[in-house]
């Protein structure tokens, strides 16, 4: 994949499906204010973001960018307008995006503070989030591709860090192996546009997914421990 510094635009034309002209001149804007040094190569495709790898100084970072046209936008907006951070946010396509990465960007930053095994989020800019590289030479994996060696204690410092989240008052809402990385046998929570706060009315529908996905990756992996149990860790 060609890096993506100040020495082309013709180098855009690999990523057409991703940068119309606005995210393009956000792209640059965060590279012109040496945020970044420029884009290295595409990660992966997700439902609302494509992720990039990005250098700054001789190092990975992580770039992810909301697409503004295909992204689920009634996804999106179900997910935030019940947050209570967001309440006067209406339903305009492009200020939701906006809204659902800066709710992201603020989600790691209070997580962070908290003590909670999160990327650093480093900058956000409109659709634009800029935040730490997670792994060594290459990406840390999901934990849906690497089962952890010490499975108990693998799952132990995950409901430790659901357990952080929750005394934040935070949820995440869509925690699963898809959404957690095992760095060096350490889990690392990934992907929080969708965390709410305990205030949101659907708080606890949420917190119970999350329980649920978290338990039913712990029995398929072989431990024993139910739904009841692994609640009663988080909030204790």
């Amino acid at each position: 994949m060609p890096r993506m510094g100040t020495s082309g635009k013709e180098k855009w034309k690999t990523y057409a499906d991703v940068f119309d002209s606005f995210t393009e001149r956000k792209i640059w804007s965060l590279i012109s204010k040496k945020v970044i040094d420029g884009l290295v190569g595409q990660v992966s495709i997700g439902k609302e973001a494509n992720i990039f790898t990005a250098e700054k100084d001789g190092k990975p970072v992580i770039v992810k960018i909301y697409r503004l046209s295909t992204c689920d936008f009634n996804r999106m907006y179900s997910f935030i307008r019940t947050d209570p951070r967001f309440a006067e946010l209406n339903r305009q396509r492009r200020k939701v995006v906006f809204a659902w990465a800066k709710r992201e960007y603020r989600n790691l930053m209070k997580t962070r503070e908290a003590g909670v095994r999160v990327p650093i989020p480093i900058a956000y800019l409109s659709n634009v989030l800029v935040l730490e590289f997670i792994g060594d030479d290459d990406a840390a994996p999901k934990l849906k591709d690497l089962t952890p060696k010490d499975k108990d204690a693998f799952m132990e410092d995950l409901i430790n860090q659901m357990r952080i989240i929750h005394k934040a008052g935070l949820v995440h809402g869509d925690l699963s192996p898809f959404n957690v990385l095992n760095h060096n046998e350490k889990p690392v929570i990934i992907d929080l546009s969708q965390m709410t706060t305990l205030k949101d009315p659907n708080a606890k529908d949420y917190f119970e997914r999350d329980v649920r996905n978290i338990t039913n990756y712990a029995k398929k992996i072989g431990l024993s421990i139910t739904e009841s149990e692994l609640a009663q860790k988080v909030k204790a």
